[in-house]
């Protein structure tokens, strides 16, 4: 599951000329679900209608190892910087379900990825011989589509979410790629949130916690580890078009990775994050926008590359109608 540890093997397997499929561990080192992507309002589903939501997802990360082995020494380091575009029709039908209302949805992921590393071997007297080894893949491709469902209900101030979303595997996946879009294979997340909003004080607080099942990887019979994601925000809306807070996620692999594929071992990630988050409304030829800025920093990280996060997420209605 974990990259840095995948490219390790594969690079480690390069340099001293073993015959190995590096690339069966290298599961891309993170889920199909985007961490921070739910944080601000995120137990609230609007009112039936049709809506696009249009999420801009940047990250850069990198990450440093070193192994000193009876004198064998590697070292080496992995870098990747992501940009993701994610358009995502919404629609959300009239009448009630389970005393709530009922959403659909499409993601639709667009994903640029330049992904470098390298490493090299020192070999200890008397041979006194330096290794190095560098690979680096750079795609901008089309990401697994990911069909969902979303059941909203509301009690005063209290609004309350559950979603399941599926990747299919259907993007750009390729043995040995570091830059895959897609992953090739199945999984599902399961998840449920809650926004508490005040509109006298404008305060909002919300959490969402989720878990993402993964199928194998029936080309590299590489079966991921299940994954638990937490995300939260803390609000004040200033007035009905600003509003200013701090959100954050938790991120732990609950179970490790498995098949045999998984020449690496059970590993298993961790990371937090925190940074501000920034909600912008207005209206564009009488077309209300919702604009949401994110930033999260990552700290506290195992197994998984550390680095920065960012969203620019702009949502709007396309039609707006049924009974409530």
């Amino acid at each position: 599951m974990q990259k840095f540890l995948a490219i390790l093997a594969l690079l480690l397997a390069s340099i001293i000329g073993l015959h190995t499929n590096g690339a069966k561990a290298a599961e891309g080192g993170y889920g199909f679900y985007l961490l921070g992507s739910t944080t601000t309002n995120a137990g609230i589903l609007p009112p039936p209608g049709t809506y696009l939501l249009d999420y801009n997802y940047f990250y850069s990360g990198s990450t440093d190892f070193a192994l000193d082995v009876a004198g064998l020494i590697l070292d080496g380091g992995v870098e990747g910087d992501v940009y993701g575009n994610v358009p995502a029709p919404l629609w959300v039908a009239p009448g009630k379900v389970l005393g709530g209302h009922i959403g659909f949805l499409m993601l639709i992921p667009i994903i640029h990825k330049d992904v470098d590393a390298g490493a090299s071997l020192s070999l200890p007297p008397p041979f006194g011989l330096t290794l190095q080894r560098s690979v680096g893949d750079e795609e901008t491709k089309f990401g697994d589509l990911v069909p969902g469902f979303m059941l909203g209900w509301h009690h005063d101030n209290w609004h309350f979410k559950t979603h399941t979303l599926v990747n299919a595997p259907t993007g750009f996946w390729e043995r040995g790629n570091l830059a895959n879009a897609g992953f090739n294979h199945w999984a599902i997340d399961n998840a449920a949130a809650f926004t508490w909003l005040d509109p006298k004080i404008g305060l909002e607080l919300s959490a969402m916690a989720g878990i993402t099942y993964n199928w194998e990887n029936p080309t590299t019979d590489y079966k991921s580890g299940s994954e638990f994601h937490l995300e939260y925000a803390a609000v004040q809306n200033f007035s009905k078009h600003f509003a200013l807070g701090i959100n954050g996620y938790y991120y732990d692999q609950v179970t490790g990775d498995s098949g045999p594929g998984a020449r690496l071992g059970s590993f298993k990630g961790r990371v937090v994050a925190i940074g501000p988050v920034l909600n912008l409304n207005f209206a564009l030829h009488e077309i209300p926008i919702t604009t949401t800025l994110k930033y999260f920093r990552e700290f506290d990280v195992e197994n998984r590359l550390e680095g920065d996060a960012g969203y620019v997420t702009v949502s709007f209605p396309l039609s707006v109608g049924g009974s409530n």
